[in-house]
């Protein structure tokens, strides 16, 4: 196991979002975490890097308990968030937005993810280096922001609707080179609105609801559960 959850209760002001949300990922595993907008799949992320720190429970990455680190220490540790939304520095190129994330990489020595290689993997950032990131589309943002977050060579991504708003030609694409991490063995946590996307990724889901983890089991179980679908308005 690469990442546990165990009883996490997580608050905005005394607003109750998360109510004893519990999961596991293993390593070089994809795992989905699916619920309808506002079910607590974005603050559950937020809780695990610490932006919402969970004021009850744990989080344990690599066996250590990261509950009660700051946000950067969190990341140092191998934890790379891509939010939702343009989260990109847009007024830099997309080359210095790389440098940028690259100055805080963790140190490895094999399997390294350089500039380079994030150029080799999406070809559309080399072309695109000096165009500064806010006149990017959105798909090219997409692989702008995943770029990012390689680059600190992270051994777990924490995915939030990567899916949002891009045509379904770039969902495609998205598919492909999350599909390549994968192979290659990166852990990834798929927060996502769209169920089919995520289920066709991930080999296990979670199925949240108002704070709460209501379903778990394989992909191929929950999609072939009409009750699971149909709360997921597939």
């Amino acid at each position: 196991m690469i990442l546990g959850l165990r009883e996490i209760h997580s608050y905005y002001g005394r607003s109750h979002i998360l109510q004893g949300v519990s999961l596991q990922i293993g390593t070089a595993e994809t795992v989905a975490l699916l619920g309808r907008n506002g079910a607590g799949k974005t603050t559950t992320l937020r809780s695990i890097m610490g932006l919402t720190p969970a004021r009850r429970g744990q989080v344990v990455f690599d066996g250590r308990d990261i509950t009660r680190l700051a946000t950067h220490r969190i990341a140092r540790a191998g934890l790379a968030f891509v939010p939702s939304g343009r989260r990109i520095f847009s007024h830099l190129t997309v080359r210095q937005n790389l440098l940028l994330a690259r100055r805080h990489s963790r140190a490895v020595t094999t399997g390294e993810w350089t500039i380079e290689r994030v150029y080799e993997t999406f070809p559309k950032l080399a072309e695109l280096h000096t165009r500064r990131a806010g006149f990017l589309s959105g798909g090219e943002q997409q692989m702008l922001k995943l770029g990012r977050a390689l680059v600190a060579n992270p051994r777990l991504l924490l995915l939030d609707e990567l899916t949002e708003g891009l045509a379904p030609a770039v969902v495609g694409d998205l598919k492909r080179w999350l599909a390549r991490l994968k192979e290659e063995g990166l852990s990834m946590l798929v927060c996502e609105q769209n169920a089919l996307f995520a289920l066709e990724l991930a080999g296990r889901a979670y199925i949240l609801d108002k704070g709460r983890i209501r379903h778990h089991g394989s992909a191929e179980e929950l999609r072939g559960s009409e009750e699971v679908m149909r709360y997921l308005g597939v």
